[in-house]
């Protein structure tokens, strides 16, 4: 399992720094022109601090594994991104519109791929959660 979850850290603060990319990518110049200052300064507030979070868990699951496999605080932290990454699970499947993939080939294999990851993910938490209570 201490391999699973280091992988998942080092995907995770890989993830966290694409992230970085994302306003030119998406053109947020363009995209965000429309709004006020305060709903685009939010929006890169907001996408600053998940990439930080997500950045933190990686760090975490890299350097603290053994921790988070042995310890009933690193079982609870578990129970907490099983919960964080099931619901972003549920949300790539449920809150997207399947029209921003389907039918495109690049968006598709990006939701295809993102969420075989966000199933990873979750099993992986849950997994080191599970080995605490004895499901």
């Amino acid at each position: 399992m201490e391999w699973h979850l280091k992988a998942t850290g080092y995907i995770l603060v890989l993830l966290a720094l694409l992230h970085a990319f994302f306003p030119k990518y998406f053109n947020w110049r363009k995209e965000f022109a429309p709004l006020t200052l305060l709903s685009r300064q939010i929006m890169y507030v907001h996408t600053f601090f998940i990439a930080l979070v997500v950045l933190l868990m990686g760090i975490g699951c890299i350097y603290a594994a053994e921790d988070i496999l042995h310890t009933r605080l690193g079982h609870l932290l578990s129970l907490g991104l099983f919960i964080f990454w099931i619901c972003r699970l549920f949300f790539q499947f449920f809150v997207y519109a399947p029209s921003l993939w389907k039918g495109k080939r690049f968006e598709t294999t990006m939701h295809i791929i993102f969420s075989c990851l966000w199933s990873y993910f979750s099993v992986v938490f849950f997994m080191i959660f599970k080995a605490d209570i004895n499901i």
